[in-house]
């Protein structure tokens, strides 16, 4: 059976196979190497060491997760485009819980393209929120606020935090509302 073409899209998908399966820690070069059948040092021609992966990695996931959220955003708008995105957010976590770590970890906040998929979201989510009409420092205020609350509830579903017999869905339902309940109470030309 021939081999597989090795490039830099099938080290990073592996990558991320690994990461959601068996946790960050476990992204080595040598178990994407191992995986792929090949050794360790014939990665280098696609990455630059460990530090490279984990940045393709973060940018991978940072992509993977505005896709989500714009596909869920579509043909919504207000309450429905939050919740449609809130649940997308929360779903992608519980998918891809390796890869969505490593988006909150890359190894420089400042590559140019962890830069530019972080700034994507920013922008998908400013258009969402956008029918609220806040200023653009409020809408970033506003935009924080959604993303903490989302990475919050995600995060301790992640983590085995929400060990009461409730359904984590209805609180998430529940949770967005208040949010939008908030932006509707306090947005520009409320009184």
């Amino acid at each position: 059976m021939p081999r597989k073409s090795i490039d830099r899209s099938l080290i990073v998908h592996t990558a991320a196979e690994i990461a959601d399966a068996d946790g960050l820690s476990q992204v080595t070069l040598a178990a994407i190497a191992g995986r792929l059948g090949i050794k360790s040092p014939s990665l280098y021609n696609h990455v630059q060491g460990l530090t490279g992966l984990r940045t393709g990695l973060a940018h991978y996931g940072l992509m993977q997760l505005r896709e989500s959220l714009a596909r869920a955003a579509v043909g919504k708008s207000g309450e429905a485009a939050i919740d449609a995105i809130g649940f997308a957010y929360v779903n992608f976590v519980r998918q891809h819980p390796g890869v969505y770590e490593a988006t909150m970890s890359p190894p420089d906040f400042n590559d140019p393209d962890i830069q530019a998929a972080s700034a994507s979201i920013l922008e998908l989510l400013l258009d969402v929120l956008g029918e609220y009409k806040y200023e653009q420092a409020d809408a970033f205020h506003v935009v924080r606020g959604l993303r903490s609350l989302l990475h919050g509830f995600a995060t301790l579903e992640m983590k085995q935090g929400f060990r009461m017999e409730l359904e984590r869905d209805e609180s998430l339902k529940r949770m967005l509302h208040t949010y939008v309940r908030g932006l509707e109470a306090t947005g520009p030309g409320v009184k």
